[in-house]
């Protein structure tokens, strides 16, 4: 398969993955290198400059969303400033010492294991009606008081979501749901506080590679950029049931990981 189809289909998989707590990054990093793909043996640059085309296209098709959902500026504040100072503190480390299939499977297991535990902690459904949609797919708008210890909790959330497989959204939603809120409140605000370190994240990244690759970054971008309207329109961005299949799906994937490693390393 050429490098254009494998950036579609990785395109593919980052829209289906983007809006679920299942670690879109996960899913993108560790696909190609099950299946053998030619891109698992890029070097680190050409597969991060990949990663920034992914990102970009889904955070193009989910800006209107992310604009319309926000929170008031101060939770927009301390909600994303933790996740700021570890990306520039840590980035790099983390992506040396983090970003092999077996730290991979391990973020991928823990993030399960905290969005199993904190969904079973708070009410399922909320005391209010979720929010009318102006669309079909547009979310309901965060809570209208959110404290300054919840909204940086999350941030808190978004930072710990800098090591690869635990899933900015799956960290948000389990720490908004172990902090008492609904699953319809939980989503919202999972959503609500995602643009600027989304936004911020996807910056950083294209700035710090040269775009030596664009047909393929394109082609990555644009893919990425259908898949998720797509996801938008039929997945929607509200998580109203039960997150443990979320959580099944990472551990099945978690699993395949560390048996292929297992196998592949006798």
């Amino acid at each position: 398969m050429s490098a254009e189809l494998e950036a579609a289909a990785l395109g593919l998989i980052q829209g289906a993955t983007e809006l679920l707590p299942v670690s879109s990054s996960a899913h993108v990093a560790m696909l190609p290198w099950l299946l053998g793909w030619e891109m698992a043996a890029w070097p680190p640059d050409r597969r991060k400059e990949l990663e920034v085309a992914l990102h970009f296209g889904a955070a193009v098709a989910m800006a209107p969303e992310l604009w319309w959902a926000a929170p008031d500026t101060l939770t927009l504040v301390l909600s994303a400033a933790p996740a700021a100072l570890a990306g520039f503190a840590f980035e790099r480390a983390v992506e040396r010492h983090l970003g092999g299939p077996v730290a991979i499977a391990g973020g991928l297991l823990a993030g399960a294991i905290a969005l199993a535990a904190a969904d079973t902690r708070a009410p399922s459904r909320s005391p209010r009606a979720v929010e009318a949609r102006r669309r079909g797919f547009r979310a309901a708008r965060p809570p209208a008081r959110v404290s300054a210890r919840d909204a940086l909790a999350l941030g808190l959330a978004q930072a710990a979501a800098l090591a690869p497989g635990v899933s900015r959204t799956g960290a948000t939603l389990a720490t908004a749901r172990a902090l008492g809120y609904s699953r319809e409140d939980a989503s919202a605000l999972s959503f609500g506080v995602a643009g600027p370190v989304l936004g911020g994240a996807t910056v950083l990244k294209a700035l710090r590679l040269p775009p030596t690759h664009r047909r393929v970054a394109a082609v990555a971008a644009a893919s990425a950029f259908a898949a998720t309207t797509l996801a938008l329109r039929t997945l929607g961005v509200a998580r109203h049931k039960p997150l443990w299949p979320y959580a099944l799906e990472r551990a099945a994937l978690a699993g395949g990981i560390l048996a292929v490693r297992y196998r592949r390393s006798r």
